[in-house]
């Protein structure tokens, strides 16, 4: 949602008293929630084995790319399963503080102006003690190095303990998990792993944007080019494309999220490639080949057959690695097994509404390939479906497990762990509205009743609407004097800003209609569009 018509929304709540300034509140009834991230959404400490010296190495904005080399990349080792540091005296660690919660709540903590751009879960912590819950007691955090498998025993051990941990915690308790991403592949490998323990102290799974059926687009993508987790003026400061590059190819976690070949898809996910060749007469010609997920493997090997890194002055070879590819295929086995123990429920919530790499193509027909070798160094093309922007909703909803409710939300990979209306979603979900949509602070229910948001790009303005409708039930004589006249209330607000650079600009407006109270219930309706524009 547009940044002006997110604030145009809150606007008007606070108007309609729906939300009001937040209060200290904890309620002793709730079930402790432990959240899990995904791929990238943990601090990584190194700890020099020798001098006991620790820094943070991920996230962090100076000196980012020098220490991310020499301290977490890694060569696969299959014999253990691990990816393991090619510093030797380095080892890798995850901070504990705050009941693990702040290795997963804000990323670069010494950041200061752009923080935001390294939030994780640091918007839903704050919501959710808002509601009621306590560091420690009702709410927790499992960071990982995400670097590793889904299914390392390493890790499969610790979420055993963090489970019995909060489960004494709590007095207790059975536990909800939230997990982003990645992270509902991990909890999904060790719910079929260990299903005694998780019938033992789980009772709800919450999984969001998870790339169930895996992400091809993204993942093909990184594989050949590297990826980028910052964007914006924050980019020139943190790690390389290329630095990320050579860490991922000997990563456990990016070869499972590789698109799975056996997966039934709407659209199969291809490599596409321009070649150019030479027939026998010497004529060259341009030809578009595709290639399937099982069939991009040989692309990869070739692409990447003469991949080296300089570490402390050694040349090291990181090909496409078939040993991890063949760790991978066992663990998409694994997950292919897994069931949702009798007693636990499990929901889904997927994001749309945002184009998501599907298939990758490279090259054109002016401008073809001629040598494999080239494709790290090529700038690739998408061909898109609907999704989060890296997950297809397709993959995301094919969780392949017998769930509660799968709900679609418009919004990005990342933003939709901070979005408000998958805030109510997941208060719901976890029975801490009660009744069902009971504010224990104000004293009122609110029974969203409907909700609709889309976007479309027209004569170069980026042009946002959204509908969103509430019934109000409260014992309070608020809305008694406008039911007398019978006439709904109408009001409106208008929020602009421009960028300091004046070439960018943003304008919202919103209008809200009240109409009178009958048999205790108000029904609200609000309509808001925001457009906005950069040169």
């Amino acid at each position: 949602m547009a940044v002006l018509l997110e604030e145009l929304v809150k606007s008007i709540e606070m108007w309609l008293k729906l939300i009001k300034k937040p209060q200290e509140y904890i309620d002793p009834t709730l079930d402790p929630v432990l959240l899990v991230p995904g791929i990238a959404g943990s601090i990584l400490n190194a700890i020099d084995k020798k001098t006991g010296r620790t820094e943070r190495v991920w996230v962090r904005i100076l000196g980012a790319d020098h220490e991310f080399c020499d301290k977490l990349w890694c060569r696969f080792d299959p014999s253990t399963g691990r990816t393991a540091n090619l510093d030797p005296d380095t080892s890798i660690e995850v901070p504990q503080d705050r009941y693990g919660l702040y290795a997963i709540d804000t990323l670069d903590p010494d950041m200061v102006i752009g923080s935001d751009c390294v939030y994780y879960f640091h918007d839903m912590i704050a919501e959710m003690l808002s509601w009621g819950y306590q560091e420690g007691k009702t709410l927790f955090g499992f960071g990982y190095d995400f670097r590793q498998s889904n299914r390392l025993q390493e890790t499969m051990e610790c979420f055993a303990q963090k489970l019995e941990s909060i489960h004494t915690a709590s007095g207790g308790k059975k536990i909800n998990i939230i997990s982003h991403s990645m992270g509902g592949l991990l909890v999904k490998c060790f719910m079929a792993l260990h299903s005694d323990i998780f019938e033992k102290y789980v009772k709800n799974w919450i999984a969001i944007a998870a790339p169930f059926q895996g992400a091809p687009g993204y993942i093909t993508s990184a594989l050949l080019n590297g990826t980028s987790f910052v964007h914006g003026w924050e980019e020139r400061f943190f790690i390389s494309k290329w630095s990320m590059h050579q860490l991922l190819i000997e990563c456990p976690s990016i070869y499972e999220l590789m698109g799975c070949p056996d997966f039934q898809w709407e659209h199969a996910p291809v490599l596409e490639i321009w070649k150019e060749k030479s027939n026998s007469n010497g004529e060259s010609t341009v030809i578009l080949e595709s290639y399937s997920p099982l069939e991009a493997v040989s692309v990869y090997e070739l692409a990447l057959s003469n991949n080296k890194v300089n570490y402390n002055g050694e040349k090291i070879s990181l090909p496409f690695n078939q040993e991890l590819l063949s760790w991978a295929n066992k663990t998409r086995e694994i997950l292919c097994h897994a069931k949702v123990p009798d007693k636990v429920k499990f929901y889904n919530i997927y994001g749309t509404n945002y184009k998501t790499p599907h298939s990758v193509c490279y090259g054109s027909e002016n401008a073809p390939i001629s040598d494999l070798q080239q494709l790290p160094f090529i700038q690739s093309n998408y061909i898109s479906v609907d999704g989060d922007g890296t997950v297809p909703t397709e993959s995301a909803k094919a969780d392949g497990l017998n769930a509660e409710a799968r709900v679609g939300v418009p919004g990005d990979h990342r933003g939709i762990i901070c979005d408000r209306h998958v805030f109510r979603v997941v208060k719901h979900w976890l029975r801490a509205d009660h009744d069902p949509y009971y504010n224990p602070i104000n004293d009122y229910v609110i029974l969203p009743t409907a909700f609709d948001i889309e976007r479309h790009h027209e004569k170069g303005l980026d042009v946002t609407s959204l509908r969103e409708e509430w019934e109000i039930v409260s014992e309070s004589q608020d809305g008694e004097k406008n039911a007398t006249s019978g006439k709904p209330k109408v009001g409106s607000i208008s929020v602009s800003h421009v960028g300091g650079d004046k070439t960018t600009w943003e304008e919202a407006h919103g209008t809200v209609i009240i109409h009178p109270k009958s048999e205790g219930k108000q029904h609200v309706e609000l309509n808001a569009m925001s457009v906005s524009a950069s040169a």
